[in-house]
């Protein structure tokens, strides 16, 4: 098993199957080319392999807030639907809260649709409140 960061277009182009189970809208898009726009900005994709399979993804940045501090925000996590419950996502929340304390944060936030319930249990047994609402309005 490792976990790393996808800094290269092949790590990057390994990713997309599965964040693709949780963001299908990017489906006939140039993920490389979106997550090297958003590596820019800061964004990093990091990935679990197992078995030379990626198992589980996980899109985070950092950010300083003056509401809560600095805070590693996570984007997107995911696990492949026939890898769930065997632990890769765990692993990998568990990895993402290391760099959140390496980096010195003082907290760890992420966002998650209101429909994901097995991601909401999963995020609440792992110690995470649900703390706030979030709100958006479509401009296109």
């Amino acid at each position: 098993m490792r976990l790393a960061v996808a800094d290269s277009d092949a790590d990057i182009a390994r990713c997309q199957p599965v964040m693709l189970e949780l963001r299908p809208h990017l489906a006939d898009r140039d993920f490389v080319a979106i997550v090297r726009r958003q590596q820019a900005a800061g964004y990093r994709l990091a990935y679990l392999e197992d078995g030379g399979a990626v198992r589980s993804v996980a899109g985070y940045r950092f950010m300083d807030t003056l509401c809560c501090g600095r805070i590693l925000y996570v984007d997107d996590l995911v696990t492949r639907a026939a890898d769930r419950s065997a632990g890769y996502g765990g692993r990998l929340f568990d990895w993402l809260l290391e760099q959140a304390r390496a980096e010195r944060c003082d907290e760890f936030h992420l966002d998650s649709g209101v429909q994901r319930f097995d991601a909401h249990r999963f995020y609440v047994c792992r110690g995470m409140n649900i703390v706030w609402h979030h709100f958006s309005l479509k401009l296109k």
